[in-house]
C-alpha cells in the first residue's frame, strides 16, 4: 500500500515538473508564431500602400513660416523641364506665378510659345491663339484617353494637390522621386515597370526622371538629385496650397489683436471687480 502511494506521488510529481517545463516552451512558440504573423502583416502593408516614407524638416511648416520663393522658382523650373511632359497641374494659373516666384514679365516671357485652344469663334469652331495670364497652364494631354495610350496604359495623375491627395504627401512624393533602386531578391518586376518601394505595390511605370545635373537652376544652386526632389515638392506644396503664407499671416494677426483684447478684458474685470471684491463687511447683530 505505501508502494503504491509513493509510485502515485512520484508520478504526479513528474506530470507537474513535465506542465512547468512545457509553459515556457508553448510561450517561446506562441511568441514566435505572434511575431511572424506581425511581421507578416507588416510585409503585406508595405507590399500593399508601399514603405513609409521618414518625416522630413520642410522649412515651411512651422507656426509661423513661411514659403521659400527661391524654392518654388526651382521648382517650377524642375516641373517645367522635367515633369511637365507628363503631368499637369490643371488648378495653377500663370497669373498664380506673378508675385510668388517671377516677375510679370518672366511669366510672359514663359508664355511667348505657349499656345491655348479656345473659342468658339464667330464660325462655331475651336481655335489657337496665343495664351493669357488668366489661362491655366496647359496639360500636355487632350484627355485621359490620350494620355493613357501614351504612357503604354498607365495615366499620369495630375499634380495640382498631389501633396494633398497622397497620405503623408510631401514626404511621399520625396521619398518616391528619390526611392528608385533595383528590385530585392525574389523580388520580379514585370516589363515596362520599375522597382521603387515606396510606391504602393512597390512596380511603378514612371521612370527614375532626376539626376544630377538635369536642370540648370536660373541662381546657379548645385542641382543634385535631392535638391532637384526638394524644390519641385515645395513648389508642388505650393500649388496645392497657394493661400499657405496669407493665412499664417492673417492668423498672426488675429492672435496679435486677440491677445491685447485679452489683456484688455483682464484689466477691465480686476477694474471693475476689485471694489466689489476688497470690500470689508461687517455684521452688527446687535444693532
Amino acid at each position: 500500500m505505501s508502494f503504491a502511494r509513493a509510485a502515485l506521488a512520484l508520478a504526479q510529481g513528474v506530470r507537474a515538473r513535465a506542465s512547468q517545463a512545457a509553459k515556457p516552451v508553448a510561450g517561446a512558440v506562441f511568441g514566435g508564431a505572434a511575431v511572424a504573423a506581425l511581421g507578416g502583416a507588416a510585409v503585406a502593408d508595405e507590399a500593399e500602400h508601399g514603405l513609409h516614407s521618414q518625416p522630413y524638416p520642410w522649412p515651411h511648416e512651422g507656426l509661423f513660416s513661411s514659403y521659400d520663393a527661391a524654392s518654388i522658382r526651382r521648382g517650377h523650373q524642375v516641373y517645367q523641364q522635367v515633369c511637365a511632359a507628363c503631368h499637369s497641374v490643371e488648378q495653377l494659373a500663370y497669373r498664380n506665378l506673378v508675385g510668388v516666384c517671377y516677375t510679370e514679365d518672366e511669366v510672359k516671357t514663359l508664355m511667348e510659345d505657349v499656345e491655348v485652344t479656345d473659342g468658339p469663334n464667330d464660325e462655331g469652331e475651336q481655335f489657337e491663339r496665343p495664351a493669357k495670364l488668366s489661362d491655366k497652364i496647359p496639360s500636355p494631354y487632350m484627355n485621359e484617353a490620350h494620355a493613357r495610350y501614351a504612357n503604354g496604359g498607365a495615366y499620369p495623375p495630375d499634380l495640382s494637390l498631389i501633396t494633398k491627395a497622397r497620405h503623408d504627401g510631401q514626404n511621399y512624393v520625396f521619398s518616391l522621386l528619390l526611392g528608385y533602386r533595383e528590385p530585392p531578391a525574389g523580388i520580379s518586376v514585370r516589363e515596362g515597370l520599375h522597382y521603387n518601394p515606396y510606391f504602393p505595390g512597390g512596380a511603378i511605370a514612371m521612370p527614375k526622371m532626376l539626376a544630377d545635373g538635369g536642370v540648370e537652376y536660373d541662381d546657379g544652386t548645385p542641382a543634385t538629385e535631392s535638391q532637384m526632389a526638394k524644390d519641385v515638392v515645395t513648389f508642388l506644396a505650393w500649388a496645392a496650397e497657394p493661400e499657405h503664407d496669407e493665412r499664417k499671416l492673417m492668423g498672426a494677426k488675429w492672435l496679435f489683436v486677440l491677445s491685447l483684447v485679452m489683456v484688455q478684458c483682464v484689466y477691465y474685470k480686476r477694474w471693475k471687480w476689485s471694489p466689489i471684491k476688497s470690500r470689508r463687511v461687517v455684521v452688527d447683530p446687535i444693532n
